[in-house]
């Protein structure tokens, strides 16, 4: 048995942080930005719905205004950072964690994130250094540093500016990096058995030759990804959705049940099959939590990517950053999240099942000298039994085959104490699959489990113990499967292929946002060091998939991030810091970037600065409408 402690230690660690980041007064926070904006701007998410579609499409491009790319590489080049695995794995991490409710608070966050992100961006357009009109920057660093030099307090300028470079490093190198390498990693694994270091190895070489361009080739390379990753996407779900189309009035309702509070006639979504339960309060914790990394509202990153806009006119690009969050949490989210629910994957059956109860318990797990570790359990079991035959159907084994694939992972339930990510006190306990090399049967190397009680199988209603198996599919693995409970072999190829194309576009705009932070801190002596960062971003992609190995380090230790709570709390802790760094700063200048909205419509409204005849698509995917 392997000694759990150094994990533990770690793991402990980070959520104590993530506990003081990810409070629910950082929440609370957010959300009263959201809405005192959207009230403040007058809804202005109907403007980013209709202005800024037309800004988008080119009517107000200008070749002679400062910037780099124009109005729509700068969207594609900011979707392509939020629009990737946090719409396929985060979701699916929110709905296997908090349950349908968590939905109903995706879109919530959502609706208010348009507010929230139209302001952030709008602020970064108004302080965005120019100085070299061909390669601005911009961001909340330089709206703290120019915002308070206004006010002669530069010194405390540039630290809340270096605090939020700070943050922004951290999350670009977990989100925007090593959440996206770890899935990719494991859905390759999972379908066609390729080592997670392989597909680290040719996700660092291609994220490597594009980063090297600058914002210029991430721009081409984005406006081109993003729509095609977008559409391939959507013509799946669509076709999932259609197959179930049945079931999606009554997900719909469940959703927004699961995801009121008892007072407003909600309901918490009972635990069945595979799903735990969560309740209402983590419901709302999972669906804000997953929509807010997925559509970066608060987070003060995509005003990176827009503040190379071409304009002159900082308000415009802000309504067209509007956008960004109805895109990527309104639309494809809630496609990610109704796939998974209509499907019945998030609640799915046992794929396997003991037998009976012979030789099947729950002991005290011991350390490798055969001491027994307190508050530590593990289970006992005989070989696995073959899966069932839609289980096998779904993936597409062979008729004598058991089902079973190599060191992949499952779980069995247990009642034990209050999951912190669930509030129930149904807990899973893991396994890795290994084959016997002697009796070629498949058996099961259980992981541990802590609890201050005794943990006990899950009762089935009639009392006996439910000795199902569960394939423990973690983030866009989940997601996969969904697909293939509709069509075999369609997840496996659809996911695949979008979680490639979506994590490659994320990683190589959160590289541009972590490289503007490095020009932030050196100035113009920065190319050395952002030469160095690039190197460091494109190895931390390689890390990160050989510490997905199922056994990492010559002690055989587990992997370090090897499941979804796992994945989640690296990832946490890179947007908590974010968020707990900008808040401040949009509510110390909002006002400015409000004063900046109204009379830009006023004006918009009185004739002046109107739009002209928009150029070829063509022309405005491609870039040559501002060459």
């Amino acid at each position: 048995m392997n000694d759990p402690s150094l994990m533990s230690q770690i793991e402990s660690l980070v959520n104590s942080l993530n506990g003081i980041l990810f409070s629910n007064y950082t929440v609370y926070a957010l959300l009263l930005t959201g809405l005192l904006f959207t009230f403040w701007s007058g809804f202005g998410q109907f403007r980013a719905l209709t202005h800024g579609v037309a800004v988008v499409r080119g009517k107000y491009d200008d070749k002679d205004d400062p910037g780099a790319i124009n109005h729509f590489q700068a969207l594609s080049a900011a979707l392509s950072a939020t629009v990737g695995l946090g719409n396929i794995g985060g979701v699916a991490v929110a709905v296997a964690l908090g349950g349908p409710g968590a939905v109903f608070w995706m879109w919530m966050v959502g609706l208010i994130g348009m507010a929230i992100k139209m302001t952030e961006v709008r602020l970064s357009m108004l302080f965005r250094n120019t100085d070299d009109p061909e390669h601005p920057q911009g961001g909340p660093m330089y709206v703290a540093q120019k915002g308070f030099e206004k006010w002669g307090l530069g010194p405390i300028g540039a630290i809340i500016g270096g605090i939020f470079v700070v943050t922004l490093i951290i999350s670009a190198i977990t989100g925007g990096n090593m959440f996206q390498a770890w899935n990719v990693a494991d859905i390759t694994h999972t379908y066609f058995q390729v080592p997670q270091v392989v597909t680290g190895v040719i996700m660092t070489i291609v994220v490597g030759l594009v980063i090297i361009g600058g914002i210029k080739r991430i721009g081409a390379v984005a406006g081109r990804i993003v729509p095609l990753m977008c559409v391939l996407y959507m013509l799946g779900a669509a076709y999932v959705l259609a197959l179930n189309i049945d079931q999606i009035p009554a997900m719909l309702a469940l959703i927004v049940k699961s995801g009121l509070p008892a007072f407003l006639g909600g309901q918490d979504a009972a635990p069945v099959g595979a799903f735990l339960g969560g309740t209402f309060a983590y419901a709302a914790l999972w669906g804000i939590k997953r929509a807010l990394f997925s559509s970066e509202a608060g987070q003060g990153s995509s005003p990176i990517a827009h503040s190379a806009a071409k304009t002159d006119e900082p308000v415009r690009e802000g309504v067209v950053a509007g956008l960004e969050p109805f895109i990527d949490t309104i639309v494809v989210c809630t496609m990610t999240a109704l796939v998974i629910l209509s499907t019945g994957a998030y609640n799915r059956e046992a794929e396997s099942s003991f037998f009976d109860e012979t030789g099947v318990r729950v002991v005290q797990a011991t350390s490798e000298d055969g001491t027994a570790i307190e508050n530590t359990w593990t289970l006992q079991s005989p070989s696995l039994p073959a899966m069932t035959n839609d289980a096998r159907d779904i993936r597409r084994s062979c008729e004598l085959e058991a089902g079973w694939r190599e060191c992949e992972t499952f779980f069995i339930v247990l009642a034990g104490d209050v999951d912190e990510n669930t509030g129930r006190e149904l807990r899973k306990l893991t396994a890795t699959v290994t084959q016997d090399d002697d009796s070629l049967e498949w058996v099961a190397d259980w992981n541990t489990l802590e609890s201050e009680t005794e943990p006990v199988i899950r009762a089935n209603e009639d009392g006996t113990p439910d000795l199902g198996l569960y394939s423990d599919y973690s983030a866009a693995s989940l997601t996969a499967y969904a697909f293939d409970r509709a069509t075999p072999g369609l997840g496996m190829w659809l996911i695949s292929i979008a979680a490639w194309l979506f994590a490659i576009s994320t990683m190589i705009s959160w590289s541009y946002y972590g490289e503007q932070g490095i020009y932030y801190f050196f100035g113009k002596n920065a190319n050395g060091a952002v030469l160095i960062y690039k190197l460091i971003y494109c190895l931390l992609i390689l890390l990160t998939t050989v510490l997905a190995m199922p056994y990492f380090g010559p002690g055989g230790d587990r992997a370090i991030i090897g499941n979804d709570t796992q994945l989640d709390m690296w990832t946490t802790l890179g947007l908590g810091v974010m968020l707990v760094a900008n808040i401040p700063i949009m509510w110390i200048f909002g006002a400015q970037a409000m004063k900046a909205y109204h009379g830009y419509f006023k004006k918009l409204k009185s004739g002046e600065d109107g739009p002209h005849a928009p150029p070829p698509i063509t022309d405005v995917v491609e870039g040559k409408d501002v060459e």
